[in-house]
């Protein structure tokens, strides 16, 4: 019998993300309930990125935070490329110079979808980690940061007290998909619809599930296992006032889903 065997597991993730959750799931034997609780959007405009990309050969270092943040990089430099007649990828538009980090192996490997290799990847991928690790890089170092409208301060200010040029331009933003409302609304009517499990990927998975429980005028059921894929994630559900249940070993997509076996074969 597969570990997961008809266990409900609701999927707070981005539409275009949950569906390699889901797979691995149901690979485990598990029913994903998808249900999203962030949707990409583009910022309110792209100038600061562009006018980053038309000059990227001066920039030392390039630093990402999230695949996201690469998919629309790679995006904006094909426009860019194409602009100054060089519609190729995005490694072309690089000094030889540049440097290339990553939060964690999901960006690296983004990264590397698009041909660019990464010469730095933090031991724990969250944001502390990731500006420890690149602090030492920092003083007098011109930086390019790409990352999310809603994205915390700890890189930033990490980096420029450490004496880094930092520049910064948002690559997406986040908002609350409203249309998730009447489906936590469905998938909330009976006990029999309830899922097992919830996965938080990220702090805002935690906060907009509850502001979208809010707007639908529930709470959530007592006895539901909460999955935390870290940390942060783990403190942010402390803060809104949910136990985390269980936190994955790192801030992994794998690592959540051995944290789920293990709870769910071993309780």
């Amino acid at each position: 019998m597969p570990p997961l065997d008809n266990i409900r597991i609701l999927i707070t993730r981005t539409r275009q993300q949950a569906s390699d959750l889901a797979a691995q799931l149901v690979a485990l034997g598990a029913t994903p309930l998808l249900v999203p609780t962030i949707e990409i959007v583009p910022p309110p405009s792209f100038d600061p990125l562009d006018q980053a990309l038309a000059r990227l050969d001066t920039f030392d270092w390039l630093l990402f935070t999230s695949a996201n943040a690469v998919h629309v990089f790679a995006e904006r430099s094909a426009l860019a490329a194409a602009r100054i007649g060089n519609p190729s990828s995005a490694r072309t538009i690089l000094s030889p110079k540049t440097r290339i980090a990553a939060i964690g192996p999901a960006t690296a490997r983004a990264l590397q979808a698009i041909g660019l290799t990464v010469d730095l990847l933090p031991p724990l991928y969250i944001a502390e980690s990731f500006a420890a690790a690149l602090t030492p890089h920092a003083p007098g170092a011109s930086m390019l940061l790409i990352r999310a409208q809603q994205a915390r301060d700890i890189l930033p200010t990490a980096l420029t007290a450490a004496g880094a040029h930092l520049a910064i331009a948002d690559a997406y933003a986040n908002r609350i998909p409203p249309d998730s409302i009447s489906a936590l609304q469905q998938l909330f009517a009976s006990p029999s619809t309830y899922p097992h499990a919830i996965t938080f990927t990220s702090s805002s998975t935690a906060t907009n599930l509850v502001q979208l429980l809010q707007a639908a005028n529930l709470t959530l059921p007592s006895g539901l296992v909460l999955a935390s894929i870290g940390p942060i994630t783990s403190q942010t559900l402390r803060e809104l006032g949910l136990i985390p249940t269980l936190e994955a070993h790192e801030p992994t997509i794998p690592a959540l889903i051995q944290s789920l076996t293990t709870h769910f074969t071993t309780r």
